[in-house]
Order: C-alpha cells, then structure tokens, then sequence
C-alpha cells in the first residue's frame, strides 16, 4: 500500500517543477515582446506648404481645388480649368494650401503686387568731403596741407524689407545676404508675396523660391526655396 502514495508524491513534484520551468520561460522570452513607441508623425515645414508649384501638373487632372481669380475665391475648379479662367499654364499657378488648410491654386502674386519703389534708395557710398581740402569753399590755399583722414566704408549695398506700407533699411551686404535676411524661415502661400530690395533689384518672394527684378514687373527666379523655408544654394 505504500507504493501508490510514493508515486503521487513523485507525480506532484514533477508537475510542479514543469509548472515552474514554464514561468521562468515565460519571463525570459516573454519580456522583450514590449509594444513599440508608435511613431511620431512627420511635420511639415513652417508656413504648411505641402505641395511644391512643380509638382502641380502631376496632380490629378479630376482632382477639384480652391480656384482663385483677380485675388478673389471663385469656386472649386481642376488645376487646368482654373488655369484657363485665370488665362495661363498650369505651371504659371503656386499650388498649395492656403489659409483655410485647403488645396488652393493662385496667379502668382495676385493677392499681393509690387509696391511703389523707395523714393530714395542709396546704391553707392555716398561722397565724403575732406576738411583738409584747400579747393572747398571758405579754405584757404595758404594752409599748411594735413595728413589726409582715413575714411571707413561700410562695404555692400543697401538691404530693404517692405513692410505693407514703407520699406525699412536692414543694413549693408551681398545679395545672397540680403535674401537670406528678408526670407530665411519663411514661406508664403499661393497667391502670396513678400518684397525686399538689394541695390536698384526688386526682390520677391512666393512659394518655394524668391525671385529678381530689374524694372519691378518682370520677374525671374534668383533662388529655390526648400520645405524648410531655407535657401541652400545660397550658403
């Protein structure tokens, strides 16, 4: 009679040792199945343009955007329908989202064109007259001569930012610093612009790149920009 109570006693520590082998596997291989971090969303670039005036003609032909006119909201209209109420190409349009978040299509710079010139825009240095000059007036030419002065120069030329209603002086440098000062960082919408002034050329910026003038009307591109708002083939 002894046997029988000798086997469920060799049964039970068997089943409790597999019973423990199976919680520790179970922790050793169960313990890197961790969920992973889900993905932080990409974000867009500052001023939430999302689709480059290139990619434009790509779109679908069936697909309907804000369609603008004259600066005015016309309606929902295909890239190429509202191109032909406008009277251009289709590649003549900034696409982009426009301040509702929408897909919109605009002339560019319809909804802002370029401002009256500064009155007074100083390009070169401007004379300086020496005190030690015996030819001005009121000198006489008896005077001992004097060492001459040294004269310091600020180097560049003038760069001028609009501001909606006077243009406002930056300093003095290159062109490319010029850009870099009035549009860095920043991006327009369709139809948008924003205008500066290096010298006697009107600069202007609109979707994705900034653009030169030399008599304020017609305008070519000086520089792509990127969905960073930034200009690298300006660095």
């Amino acid at each position: 009679m002894q046997l029988p109570n000798d086997n469920r006693v060799i049964i039970a520590i068997g089943v409790g040792l597999a019973v423990l082998a199976a919680v520790v596997l179970a922790l050793v291989f169960g313990g890197n199945n961790e969920p992973a971090a889900p993905k932080a969303p990409e974000t867009e670039g500052p001023g939430g343009l999302t689709v480059d005036v290139g990619d434009a003609p790509s779109l679908e032909p069936t697909r309907e955007l804000r369609c603008f006119v004259n600066g005015q909201f016309i309606g929902m209209a295909t890239l190429a329908d509202c191109a032909r109420r406008n009277g251009l190409a289709t590649d003549a349009l900034d696409v982009g989202l426009d301040e509702t978040g929408n897909l919109a299509a605009a002339p560019t710079a319809s909804f802002a064109p370029p401002p009256t010139l500064p009155t007074a825009v100083e390009t070169a240095d401007v004379g300086l007259t020496d005190p030690y000059d015996t030819s001005v007036p009121g000198k006489s030419e008896t005077q001992a001569p004097q060492p001459e002065p040294r004269v310091e120069r600020v180097s560049g030329t003038p760069c001028l930012r609009y501001t909606g209603s006077d243009w406002r002086e930056l300093g003095r440098m290159s062109l490319n610093q010029c850009v870099q000062a009035l549009y860095a960082g920043t991006c327009v919408r369709p139809g948008d612009a924003q205008y500066g002034r290096h010298g006697n050329l009107t600069l202007r910026l609109v979707p994705r790149r900034v653009e030169q003038s030399n008599d304020n009307t017609r305008f070519r591109i000086l520089a792509d920009q990127d969905r960073s708002c930034q200009f690298p083939s300006l660095n």
